[in-house]
């Protein structure tokens, strides 16, 4: 099979292709000669770029002639390229992009080099972005003098070449989702969550926050994990070099009056009643690092306006001060109210709501995401081990009653995962033996109960259980009566309990089924719906 022949293409080296002179630059290493004269590389066409300037022609013509000398095989084109300004990067790519368009490859007979040693570091970039979008079918080729040289032998130097494949671009893009992964994770706290559209919004908030220096806006409930949230995009920026200074947060709902001003944009001594001393304020304390606004629809107008001067202007006037001061900061603002509506009461400026609200994601409170619950769970009892020193765990039917009934639609979760946490760190504390067992649970749930204001039929039906009930019978019975309480009817409360088991019969009679269990407690149906 006969053998490709070997194309290079590049620049003429101004000055590395310029040294010695007469014969003693054969003393010299050149990069345009030494690559014609590796041993395991074989040149047989060099396309040698060179400037117009007669000084250039003259050194290309000079090159040209050498390299006949050391490697009469490898044809030498010249080719002049007039550039005004090699280091213009639009001019230089314009370039070079013609040259490689015009220019007549024929990959089936050849194979092509792009020398990148040669030109300014701008022509050099352009040939490598010529070449990974493949403008140019070639591979790199690097050459450099060598470290040590025996004085009689000649300067040839050393070579790399350098393979745009993609198969090295697949493993580079692998370590980039692995980071990306482990950011992702890094806001969920390692919180393996289920709810799709939370995760899709923490995907797409951890691609801003690596990428983006702009305000971003978390809309959701109180105890929804705005500030938590917060905090994580914080971090994920500082362990990627991205910011050096504080996070600084603040609930704004707290500011009023000529203090809300005072804390925000501070003041200088004696700028009202009582102010003794000068103050700097929090957003000078989040100079260079993160200010999180909590509630921000809660701010004044007079706040707002100049808070918006100070987002985009990065300068702003302390209360009292005749002369600006200086504090570049990154935003991040949450609100549980809606700030369109308030926009259209007047009560929120609509610049600053349209300067905020260019990367805006809504948080779902715990309601909105129950298959979250369990791996919740799980965090909040490691948490727990982690602050207190002590690891507590459920045992197994307690895990599942306590589920069963925070996933259901009974359990409000009014303070979202802020009452998930009190209310694990609630049994955790009481656990004996670092168990957590029914008993604990069912007295959770009563109290969890009461507090959503829920009517409690515990004490109502307590009278239809048996006084000789094992305990694993009477939180099964318990557990079933509050699933007929809610019930429309009888066959409901049937399809609801044996959902699963009923698929396997070809003649569900659920209401019968429901019918006999309670009846081994002497319980009918008529007893249960008039407590309803």
């Amino acid at each position: 099979m006969q053998r490709k022949r070997t194309v290079a293409i590049g620049f003429i080296g101004s000055k590395l292709d310029r040294v010695g002179k007469g014969a003693n630059r054969w003393n010299y290493w050149r990069p345009s000669v030494g690559l014609c004269q590796q041993a395991d590389v074989l040149i047989d066409r060099l396309e040698l770029i060179h400037d117009v300037d007669a000084r250039d022609v003259s050194l290309a013509e000079r090159v040209r002639a050498d390299i006949l000398q050391i490697s009469p095989q490898t044809e030498v084109r010249l080719h002049a390229m007039p550039l005004q300004n090699p280091w213009d990067f639009e001019e230089v790519y314009a370039a070079l992009h013609d040259f490689t368009t015009d220019y007549a490859f024929n990959t089936e007979h050849e194979d092509y080099l792009v020398h990148i040693t040669t030109g300014t570091h701008v022509a050099q970039i352009c040939w490598f972005l010529l070449t990974e979008a493949r403008n140019l079918p070639a591979r790199l080729i690097q050459t450099a003098p060598a470290r040590r040289r025996d004085e009689t032998a000649p300067a040839t130097g050393t070579h790399t070449l350098i393979d745009l494949d993609l198969s090295r671009y697949d493993r580079i893009a692998s370590r980039f989702a692995e980071k990306r992964l482990e950011g992702l994770a890094f806001l969920k706290s390692g919180i393996a969550t289920r709810n799709s559209a939370f995760n899709g919004s923490i995907e797409q908030i951890e691609r801003v926050a690596v990428r983006s220096k702009a305000p971003m806006l978390l809309i959701g409930p109180t105890g929804a994990g705005k500030s938590f949230l917060a905090r994580r995009i914080y971090e994920l920026k500082r362990s990627r070099h991205q910011i050096q200074g504080r996070f600084v947060e603040v609930n704004c709902a707290t500011l009023r009056g000529d203090g809300a001003m005072s804390a925000l944009f501070g003041h200088i001594k004696g700028a009202f009643t009582g102010a003794q001393n000068a103050r700097d304020g929090l957003l000078r304390a989040a100079d260079g690092g993160m200010l999180f606004l909590d509630e921000i629809g809660e701010l004044g107008l007079d706040e707002q306006a100049m808070l918006l001067k100070a987002i985009e202007e990065k300068r702003f006037y302390p209360l009292g001060a005749d002369q600006e001061v200086a504090s570049d900061f990154l935003i991040i603002a949450g609100t549980h109210r809606d700030l369109r509506e308030r926009v259209a009461q007047g009560l929120f400026r609509e610049d600053l709501y349209a300067r905020i609200n260019l990367w805006t994601f809504d948080l779902p409170g715990l309601a909105g995401r129950r298959e979250d619950i369990e791996p919740n769970l799980d965090f909040e009892l490691e948490r727990h081990a982690r602050e207190q020193g002590r690891r507590v765990r459920f045992n197994l039917e307690a895990r599942r009653r306590y589920l069963v009934f925070a996933c259901s639609s009974e359990a409000a979760w009014l303070g979202n995962f802020r009452e998930l946490s009190a209310s694990i760190t609630r049994m955790a504390t009481l656990a004996d033996s670092g168990r957590i067992d029914e008993a604990q649970v069912e007295e959770e749930i009563q109290r969890l109960r009461y507090a959503w204001g829920l009517s409690a039929p515990h004490a109502e039906w307590q009278a239809l259980l048996p006084a000789d009930l094992d305990l694993f019978d009477q939180l099964q019975l318990k557990a079933v009566i509050e699933v007929c309480l809610q019930a429309d009817s009888l066959s409901d409360a049937g399809r609801r309990l044996f959902g699963v088991s009923r698929q396997a019969k070809a003649q569900p009679n659920d209401a019968d089924r429901l019918r006999k269990y309670l009846a081994r407690f002497a319980i009918d149906w008529k007893q249960l719906a008039a407590l309803k």
